[in-house]
């Protein structure tokens, strides 16, 4: 009888320990980690919102999907990002449009410089039959890839180290763009040169005189810190800006509806905080910028819009015209 007690004990701690790491396999083999990869810096709206929705995925699925989310271009510039989504090897990114256009040129017009009068008419493109007819013939034409959300990025502007006032005054700078094509009909139909200059490098490119100026949102401007090495912030407000979330076509298959529902709640919901907290930005980031000691000059936008409207008119511009005019006319 004495010995029946420690042989119990051994049988009951023995069934402990099997049944806890059955559970911990268990957790193992469902909770699937995903990875999340962008270029923008952590300090940055579109950072914060993508980790909350990290966060809210987990909670939701009751921990079966794990987000890691790399930022600042740690997994690769966008390019690069957009390649590794089609392959399957990131799962999620957020990447402009005018790069998912790339696959479908006719995405990249809604980044045409003054395309849009204000916020509301770009939500009113968010919320009709040509973004999702679009979005559509981006999937097909993608090898799947799937668009989730559209978030806010803000009105790009141009910064230098002189006053930009007129459209004269622009012309012969040699001014940072994205890669992609559309951001160069700005400089180019003004008579400045593009140079396309991947985002991570423009800062030392500003600093080292490699080129004169760059355009981006005010929130963007602060982020990267391009305001420490550009002396003059000129409101041209010509390209309103959209991030695209994105996932691919491996991925999004295996989820099943309630799943899929569950990402596109969320994620809709995570580009919806990221627009809003980068418009409310916008309207106190000229008093911040004007303390810090730079140089912000309003601009007559009427005459750059001008000229810019009349390059697309007496230059051969390859884009779909129909939905350049679905678009205007929303």
């Amino acid at each position: 009888m004495q010995e029946f007690y420690p042989t119990f004990l051994i049988i009951v701690l023995s069934v402990f320990i099997l049944n806890t790491t059955s559970a911990s396999e268990s957790l193992a083999t469902t909770t699937k980690s995903l990875r999340w990869a962008h270029v923008y810096e952590p300090s940055h709206p579109l950072h914060k919102w993508a980790e909350w929705a990290s966060r809210e995925v987990f909670k939701q699925s009751n921990g079966r999907y794990q987000i890691e989310v790399f930022p600042s271009s740690s997994l690769g510039k966008e390019a690069h990002l957009n390649q590794s989504l089609s392959l399957g090897s990131i799962d999620i990114i957020y990447t402009g449009t005018s790069f998912a256009a790339q696959a479908y040129k006719p995405l990249g017009i809604s980044e045409m410089p003054y395309i849009f009068s204000d916020y509301q008419h770009w939500q009113r493109l968010l919320n009709s039959s040509v973004f999702k007819d679009m979005a559509e013939q981006y999937r097909k034409q993608s090898n799947g890839n799937v668009i989730l959300s559209s978030a806010y990025y803000g009105v790009r502007h141009l910064s230098s180290n002189r006053p930009v006032l007129t459209p004269a005054d622009i012309k012969g700078l040699k001014i940072r763009t994205p890669g992609a094509f559309i951001y160069q009909l700005f400089p180019l139909s003004l008579g400045a040169q593009p140079s396309p200059i991947s985002f991570s490098e423009v800062y030392l490119a500003l600093q080292q005189g490699v080129v004169d100026a760059q355009e981006n949102p005010l929130t963007t401007i602060q982020a990267k810190k391009f305001y420490e090495v550009q002396t003059n912030i000129n409101l041209t407000g010509h390209i309103l800006g959209s991030i695209l979330t994105i996932t691919n076509q491996r991925f999004w298959l295996q989820l099943n509806d309630e799943d899929k529902r569950l990402f596109q709640t969320v994620l809709a919901q995570a580009a919806v905080n990221a627009s809003n907290e980068v418009l409310m930005a916008e309207q106190t980031l000229v008093e911040w910028f004007k303390k810090n000691g730079v140089q912000v000059n309003i601009v007559d936008r009427s005459a750059f819009r001008a000229k810019v409207l009349d390059y697309y008119r007496f230059n051969t511009m390859d884009f779909d015209k129909e939905i350049y005019e679905k678009i205007q006319n929303l």
